[in-house]
């Protein structure tokens, strides 16, 4: 008897988490990869600049790694790929504009790869995989979801996705093939679960077209938008409305004006002649008849609406009367950081409307009706929630239970989990490796957990060098202690407990001299210790200490 056919997919990012998607399907040996996507550090990484997955098991097969196929151009989906294709030399599948801002990332890395172009509705043989690309609505065009055939059956990952009825490009969700997959038998059908605590219905992209065209009407002198640079159809309405109005826009931001560029050279921007003029242009022009479009939404720190903010921008300075529309929600974790920006933006005497005072902002996830409406037009035999915290995933599984699929036939999965699939059975069957690789400068991954302990620790209490000189033969110190303090204690105001922890360090040295310990690594251990200890009693603080001895 046959062995009945195996299906894998094997989440290596993008769950519990927001950022880092990417998600490989295996069937025998032929692994398919969908998204490659970054996630931006926490607090606690200091000085990290970006997260990429943990490739590991895909480098450990990489010979039967088929491709990558994108569901759309946000930095979450394919930001990873510049670092991931230096090490898999494998093909990418995607859209017109997924590709087109992949190209500019990739160009800046020196990073070559074989990208093949794909239209909604085509069929793409990749391996085994029949690969099917299905037009979904997004906060960025050409977001598809990807319809996997194979010998077990139908996966249907869906990508960012929201349903939205009227979309500004009128291209809208193809409901039609999302609904004949459901009825010839869909075996799984991933789906994103971003806004699955959110009851309701996600508001149409239009409703910001709107609130644009009222904001624009009251505004008396110069408008700036701040909003996700991948977001072009909120570009798109912020153009249309600012020529309707007669004002000329600008655009602000390296990311910004990339995206711009890419979206007006493959034709997603319409922009009517003689709209867009460079900043120089536009600062000469009457303040009422200008809108700059910028980088900023989340306060990142060397974004241009930060920098205007803290009056360091070299070109705009904020100034009473502007008025200042951040067409953003705060990430997670960044709400502080955005508020403290807005606080900014309000003493330099703009008029700031933001999204939890206004209607400014829609999001481009679905809400749990649209989540509902998903699956019951894909009707599939399992159900895997993905994209999310594990909170959203728990929540987007409860409501796969209320619109009728078994408790047994949902899976809240993990990063690095092995899902098996058969054509009637699915199950949680092993783990493999998964996690974080930390980008920092031109290093990836050779930042780890000890590297950020040290970095935290310098951070909170600051570090102490200690510097000696000894004449090993005669086990005298010739020059020092000397101790350098940064980020410890003021030298200048603590002369007498630097005096103190000298003199500790002096009796630690005489000591090992008088036990007859010569080796460096136990003398300095010992200065540690000794100088630990007395610090904190005196201070309530560990700060990192470095003892330095050499010899003569």
């Amino acid at each position: 008897m046959s062995r009945e056919p195996k299906l894998s997919l094997i989440p290596l990012g993008g769950l519990g988490e927001i950022g880092k998607n990417m998600m490989a399907v295996r069937f025998g040996e032929n692994i398919l990869v969908v998204d490659c996507g970054l996630m931006f550090p926490g607090e606690e990484m200091l000085g990290i600049d970006i997260v990429i997955p943990d490739i590991t098991y895909l480098l450990e097969n990489k010979e039967i790694v088929r491709g990558i196929v994108l569901t759309h151009g946000h930095e979450d989906h394919i930001g990873a790929l510049p670092y991931v294709l230096r090490q898999l030399n494998v093909p990418v599948y995607g859209t017109k504009l997924t590709l087109g801002l992949l190209q500019g990332k990739l160009k800046e890395r020196n990073v070559d790869a074989v990208i093949n172009t794909v239209k909604p509705r085509e069929i793409m043989q990749i391996g085994p995989f029949k690969v099917e690309f299905i037009r979904v609505s997004h906060s960025i065009p050409d977001a598809v979801a990807i319809a996997i055939h194979t010998q077990v059956g139908v996966v249907v990952h869906t990508g960012d996705f929201k349903i939205d009825q009227t979309p500004v490009d009128g291209q809208v969700t193809d409901f039609h093939r999302l609904s004949q997959l459901g009825d010839k038998g869909v075996l799984v059908l991933l789906s994103d679960s971003t806004n699955a605590e959110i009851p309701g219905y996600t508001l149409s992209e239009r409703m910001v077209g709107n609130t644009f065209d009222e904001t624009f009407r009251q505004a008396t002198d110069r408008i700036i938008i701040a909003t996700f640079a991948s977001n072009v159809h909120r570009l798109q309405q912020a153009i249309t409305v600012a020529h309707r109005q007669k004002r000329k826009v600008a655009v602000v931001g390296r990311s910004m004006v990339n995206v711009v560029n890419v979206a007006y050279e493959l034709g997603y921007l319409d922009i009517p002649e003689n709209t867009m003029v460079e900043l120089d242009e536009a600062n000469r022009l009457p303040r009422h008849k200008v809108v700059i479009l910028t980088t900023g939404s989340q306060g990142e720190p060397m974004s241009a609406l930060t920098r205007m903010a803290l009056s360091e921008h070299k070109q705009v300075d904020i100034v009473p009367g502007d008025t200042i529309i951040i067409s953003a929600t705060p990430i997670p974790g960044n709400e502080k950081v955005v508020a403290r920006i807005i606080d900014q933006l309000f003493k330099q005497g703009a008029h700031v409307i933001y999204e939890s005072a206004s209607s400014i902002h829609v999001s481009g996830h679905p809400c749990q009706e649209d989540l509902k409406m998903m699956l019951n037009l894909v009707r599939p035999k399992f159900f895997v929630p993905v994209h999310g915290e594990y909170r959203m995933l728990i929540k987007h599984a409860e409501l796969a239970k209320d619109v009728g699929i078994p408790t047994e036939k949902i899976f809240v999965a993990e990063n690095g989990q092995v899902l098996e699939f058969t054509r009637r059975t699915g199950r949680i069957a092993s783990r493999i490796t998964a996690g974080k690789v930390l980008v920092d400068g031109l290093g990836v991954g050779d930042v780890g957990n000890i590297v950020l302990r040290d970095r935290k620790q310098l951070s909170q209490d600051g570090i102490l060098i200690v510097v000696v000189t000894i004449d090993r033969d005669a086990g005298l110190i010739v020059a020092g202690p000397d101790i350098v303090s940064r980020g410890f204690v003021y030298v200048r105001e603590s002369e007498q407990l630097l005096e103190e922890a000298r003199l500790k360090v002096k009796n630690a040295l005489d000591a090992c001299a008088d036990r007859g310990i010569s080796e460096w690594s136990p003398i300095k251990s010992q200065v540690r210790d000794v100088l630990s200890k007395f610090l904190y009693e005196k201070t309530r603080r560990r700060p990192m200490i470095l003892p330095i001895i050499m010899e003569v």
